[in-house]
């Protein structure tokens, strides 16, 4: 699998399982200039915007270590944009997924909610 393959097949499989648990899928690659979202989804009480880490089991960095200041910074300015353009009531949250495959064989999907907050960034929701 390619790289971006191996990537689409992590998001796929997070999908599947914030579906799961109840949540609503609103979006999927949401981009504006210098910010992606890899799944936006809501439970009835929050916006879930969701960064997913697709790892080979080896890697030497997880995924949630690959989600440092600077990229959260981008979420947050993504997210940001996101609520400005589609208004709702539900509070907004920040969710990081890392999905370890091998081949084209998921191992395992960690999911940590609030995995950071917005504290320190100029962005109001």
């Amino acid at each position: 699998m390619t790289r971006s393959e191996t990537g689409k097949l992590g998001e796929e499989k997070v999908c599947e399982y914030l579906t799961g648990l109840g949540y609503t899928i609103t979006a999927r690659n949401f981009r504006i200039k210098g910010g992606e979202i890899d799944i936006i989804a809501e439970d009835g009480t929050y916006l879930a915007f969701v960064e997913v880490k697709s790892r080979k089991p080896d890697s030497l960095v997880t995924g949630f270590e690959a989600v440092n200041k600077r990229k959260r910074g981008l979420i947050i300015k993504t997210a940001a944009e996101y609520c400005l353009r589609h208004p709702n009531m539900l509070q907004p949250r920040f969710d990081t997924a890392q999905v370890i495959i091998d081949g084209d064989r998921v191992l395992s999907i960690e999911y940590i909610q609030n995995a950071y907050d917005t504290t320190g960034y100029n962005f109001i929701f």
